[in-house]
This record gives C-alpha cells, sequence and structure tokens, in this order.
C-alpha cells in the first residue's frame, strides 16, 4: 500500500516541489545545517529573504562561525527572534572545532540539534535513510493515521511506518512541501492531497490532533531606564535563556524603579508573553558591575532586542 502513496507523492514533489530553495541545491553539509536551525519556528519567506545569505556571507563555512565571536553572530541573527539558535550554533561550531560530525548519533551530542534535525541534516547531506518530524510532518502524520492524542513517541513510530526509505532526501523535502503547500493547518486542500486515497483522517482533518488548551499570554510590566553619561549610554548583555547574549538598557521590575526623564511607552509581543514598559532617561554616572558603557555609533554594531531597538527610537 505504501509503495503506490509513495509514488504518488513522489509524482506530486516532482511537478510542485521547491526545488529552487538553496539549501536543497548544494551538498554542502554546513549550509544545510544553517538552513535547518533557522527554519525552526520560522516561516521559508523571511529565511530565505532576510537572513539565510547575509549570515552565509558573514560566516561561509563552519570553521569561519567557530572563529567568530558570539555578539558578531548574535549581530547577523538580530530580528529572526529565538536568540538560543544562534548560541547553540556557535556553540556547536566551537565544540566540533568546525567540522560537522557525518551520521546522526553524533549530530545529536551537538548543541540545539534534536533527533528531528539531526535526521535532517544527515538525509540531506550525507544521504543517511531517515525520517524526520518537523511541524509539517507533525501535521500530516496526525491526518493520515487519524491520532487525535499528541503524543511524540507514537508519531516517531508512524514516521517510520509511512517512511520511503529507498528515497529519503526527495521523501522528507516532500512531505514538508506537502504540509507547507497543501495539508494546511486551518483549510488543507485535500482534493489534490497525493495522499488522498489512504488518508483516514481526510473527511475530518481538523479532529487530529486534539485542539491544545488554549493558554493566556502573560504580560510583564517593567521600568526600562537608559542611563546616559558623557555622550555614551549603560547597556548589560543578558544572561536569560530566552535572549542570552544581546545587549539592552537596564530593565527593572514596576515599582523598583522610576527615575529621570519620562521618554513613553514601549510594547513587545513575544511568542510566550508581551512586555510592556515605561521608558525614562537618568543622566548621571551609574555604576553597575553588569552594566558597559557605548556611543550610539557602538550600539549601532551590537545585537539587540526588538524591544531595545525601540528604546534606541525613542532616544534617537
Amino acid at each position: 500500500m505504501h509503495n503506490k502513496i509513495h509514488h504518488s507523492l513522489l509524482q506530486w514533489y516532482k511537478i510542485n516541489g521547491r526545488h529552487e530553495l538553496p539549501w536543497r541545491l548544494t551538498n554542502d553539509p554546513y549550509k544545510v545545517y544553517v538552513s535547518e536551525i533557522m527554519l525552526q519556528q520560522t516561516q521559508v519567506k523571511t529565511v530565505l529573504e532576510r537572513f539565510y545569505f547575509p549570515f552565509l556571507e558573514a560566516f561561509p563555512t563552519m570553521e569561519d562561525l567557530a572563529r567568530a565571536s558570539l555578539d558578531d553572530v548574535l549581530k547577523k541573527w538580530e530580528g529572526l527572534g529565538y536568540y538560543t539558535r544562534a548560541k547553540n550554533l556557535y556553540l556547536a561550531a566551537r565544540k566540533c572545532q568546525g567540522i560537522l560530525p557525518k551520521n546522526a548519533s553524533e549530530l545529536l551530542e551537538l548543541p540545539g540539534i534534536g533527533r528531528s534535525t539531526a535526521h535532517a541534516i544527515s538525509a540531506f547531506a550525507y544521504k543517511e535513510s531517515l525520517p524526520i518530524l518537523d511541524a509539517n510532518v507533525k501535521r500530516i502524520l496526525y491526518r493520515y493515521f487519524a491520532i487525535e492524542k499528541r503524543d511524540e513517541k507514537l508519531l516517531w513510530k508512524a514516521t517510520y511506518e509511512l517512511f520511503d526509505s529507498s528515497h529519503p532526501f526527495e521523501y522528507n523535502q516532500a512531505m514538508m512541501d506537502l504540509g507547507s503547500l497543501i495539508c494546511l493547518s486551518k483549510k488543507p486542500l485535500c482534493d489534490v492531497c497525493p495522499f488522498e486515497q489512504g488518508c483516514a483522517g481526510k473527511f475530518t482533518p481538523q479532529q487530529y490532533p486534539e485542539a491544545k488548551v488554549k493558554k493566556i499570554k502573560p504580560i510583564r510590566n517593567r521600568i526600562i531606564v537608559v542611563y546616559k553619561y558623557n555622550d555614551k549610554f549603560a547597556l548589560s548583555q543578558s544572561k536569560e535563556r530566552f535572549l542570552h547574549g544581546l545587549w539592552g538598557f537596564m530593565k527593572y521590575e514596576l515599582f523598583e524603579k522610576n527615575e529621570g526623564v519620562y521618554l513613553g511607552h514601549i510594547t513587545q509581543h513575544y511568542s510566550h508573553f508581551t512586555l510592556q514598559a515605561d521608558v525614562y532617561m537618568s543622566k548621571g554616572d551609574y555604576v553597575h558591575e553588569e552594566c558597559e558603557w557605548f556611543t550610539l555609533s557602538e550600539i549601532a554594531k551590537l545585537s539587540l532586542s526588538r524591544a531595545d531597538h525601540k528604546v534606541l527610537k525613542l532616544i534617537t
């Protein structure tokens, strides 16, 4: 049964697949690796138009990435979000000394590389016969096998069951394209899907999987103080996991600080919370062990969060 489905999928991919994507036209494992990390939580269009090529221009090889500074890497990642990805990419390059491992089991030992990413790099760069399990593939499997429960182990079992081990590169790329172009989250185009004949969930695709429990996004109220002295501004480098390594103006809990001249209010929406902050300017030689002083031209070379870019606009 699956042979028929594999044939239909590969035929569909041959006609409709996104063959022109640059990471599908290279045998360079490093370029494949960069694309896989960038595409986590980010749309293809965003990665392709704004980040993939500039990043590779700055760090053409993994050796170049390993020799760079974390600040430079984060600056090139600025605007792409989920900065832990950039940090892990950098740490991985340093750990393997600029030479990427050549199989999935060794790739798994690098920071920021999970099972699906390890499989993807191995399948696309080394033609290792392994299935992947990204968000698009998950959606197809939930519907094809009519799986209601959100269960990662069950999905890995399903992805191996449906996998075309004879054509790992084409099959995995086709599955990602099918999820992105046909098996859509809200309005799947079931009538033109190559899996239409064997799909158990085709009549009620929205039932699979069960709906997530909606969480209310919390609001974080903060005070941001811009300290200025001798045309320099105080910034600190974040140690929090979420924005680790990025530079920013001094932030405080509400009512902890309220000094200087009021500059304005900023709102920044993140994936897990919304930041609301009143911004103040305070002039004077502020001393804090975690801050460093920069001119505006020096700040332009640092990697800042989107919220801090908004603060910078209030200043300038």
